[in-house]
């Protein structure tokens, strides 16, 4: 009896405290973070070094190029020339694009703080919002302008499947929150009745509001693996100098599942440690004697 009430009361506890890290991860907005301050600053070296007068801009080609010196011989300069064109046209289009330095969650997305001078100071001016809210609704407003058809077609199906991802990160992150906080009061009131059908079907709970965190973070990681692989990838994708990755309330909401299902075994382990209680039975009265 006392071990059954001493795993009963550690499953409350620790899905009491899974509540906690899920509530930290939807309220936080770290669940993904870039980096772009190297970039930034490989962008503004590019963009001087263009305005050296060594350099010869071509209308055609749209690319700069570099005088090589006097001393390297013709066949050096044209084993060097395609490389150097390569490299310049994928540091180009890069560098056409505004990167900064963000945080994102479930609800909206922020610009890092002390990261980016630039924009911390447009930011202080008024001219943009340090957080702009993820929308989960469809737009049409957002697909840019001046594309082809097929490729207007593609993003707007791409931002349909990125819409439902996020909806079901969302709903099921929600769901489990729900639940595992209703299995928490049915436990807490079997333990406190001594009822053990009620402290399984906690932990039965406690399971089911695991298997809905553990669909809510897949789809959390399919849709920011979707984002970067979107076509066409020069809109879509993020330059090999950009560190990117998952921030701590992601961490926390990984926590929170396992400590869920930790708390789901514990509570229904729980009743088949009770001891069945032996009903006594009375002597019967046969002929008047006992």
């Amino acid at each position: 009896m006392a071990a059954m009430k001493i795993l009963t009361c550690s499953g409350l506890f620790l899905a009491l405290c899974s509540l906690g890290l899920l509530a930290m991860a939807i309220c936080t907005d770290y669940w993904y973070e870039t980096d772009a301050r190297r970039h930034r600053e490989r962008c503004k070296n590019f963009a001087s070094k263009r305005n050296d007068r060594g350099y010869i801009y071509i209308p055609s080609v749209n690319l700069p190029l570099r005088m090589p010196p006097e001393y390297i011989h013709r066949k050096e300069k044209q084993d060097l020339k395609p490389n150097f064109l390569a490299s310049a046209a994928a540091m180009e289009s890069h560098c056409s694009r505004q990167f900064n330095s963000t945080i994102s969650g479930l609800w909206r997305r922020c610009h890092r703080d002390g990261f980016d001078l630039e924009t911390e100071d447009l930011i202080y001016k008024g001219l943009i919002e340090r957080c702009t809210p993820i929308k989960y609704h469809y737009t049409s407003s957002s697909l840019p302008r001046n594309l082809p058809v097929n490729i207007t077609k593609t993003i707007r199906q791409d931002e349909w499947h990125a819409l439902h991802l996020r909806r079901m990160t969302a709903g099921f992150i929600g769901m489990a929150v729900a639940i595992i906080l209703f299995g928490w009061i049915v436990g807490f009131l079997g333990c406190c009745k001594k009822h053990d059908l009620m402290q399984y079907v906690a932990g039965l709970l406690f399971l089911m509001g695991g298997t809905c965190c553990i669909i809510s973070l897949c789809t959390c990681v399919a849709g920011i693996n979707f984002e970067l692989s979107r076509y066409p990838r020069y809109m879509y994708g993020l330059p090999e100098d950009i560190s990117h990755g998952y921030g701590w309330s992601m961490f926390c909401a990984w926590g929170g599942l396992g400590l869920t299902l930790l708390a789901g075994f514990l509570c229904t382990l729980a009743p088949s440690l009770s001891t069945p209680q032996t009903v006594l039975q009375k002597p019967s009265h046969e002929n008047g004697t006992v």
